[in-house]
């Protein structure tokens, strides 16, 4: 027989459990849904919020310095940048490792002019559910999430291209 105390335990466990789990989603990654917002400081020093992008296309792309793939991605993105940023598309690479110099090493010689940005805490790429790297999201002028890519691999830059020229022509 269930005490009462028990019982009750019990009922607030679950009712915590299901809490914790409305709370965990509330801000998850879904196509179509506003991105969530975040600011952060770029590798130049200025802090970069995402929602005052709003008119812009935002190609987001998550990386980290251990990531082969990403060393390959980088030169795609510059030229993704300087290709489209005229029609209002902007790269923002954001690094997620928490000691940031690897990543500052990682940049040194690959002459990108796009910004980049430091999550050191791993909130943003949590919000942003990376489970790869590196990720790369694309966000229309409108501020939602309209593209998720995981990995990279040769190629990957048709499926860029024709999102980001989908998204110009909207």
């Amino acid at each position: 027989m269930m005490t009462l105390f028990k019982t009750k335990t019990l009922i607030l466990n679950g009712l915590l459990a299901s809490i914790i789990f409305i709370a965990s989603n509330v801000n998850a990654l879904e196509m179509s849904k506003p991105a969530p917002d975040f600011t952060l400081k770029s590798l130049s020093g200025e802090n970069l919020k995402l929602t005052e992008q709003r008119g812009k296309i935002i190609v987001l792309n998550f990386w980290a310095s251990w990531c082969g793939p990403c060393r390959v991605e980088m030169p795609v993105l510059q030229d993704f940048y300087t290709k489209y940023q005229d029609l209002g598309v902007s790269v923002w690479g954001v690094n997620v490792e928490q000691e940031n110099q690897a990543g500052r090493d990682f940049l040194k010689g690959l002459d990108l002019s796009f910004p980049i940005l430091f999550d050191s805490s791993n909130s943003i790429s949590d919000v942003y559910d990376v489970e790869a790297m590196p990720t790369t999201v694309i966000i229309d002028r409108d501020g939602l999430v309209r593209y998720i890519y995981r990995g990279y691999k040769p190629g990957y830059e048709k499926k860029y291209a024709k999102a980001i020229k989908k998204l110009i022509r909207e």
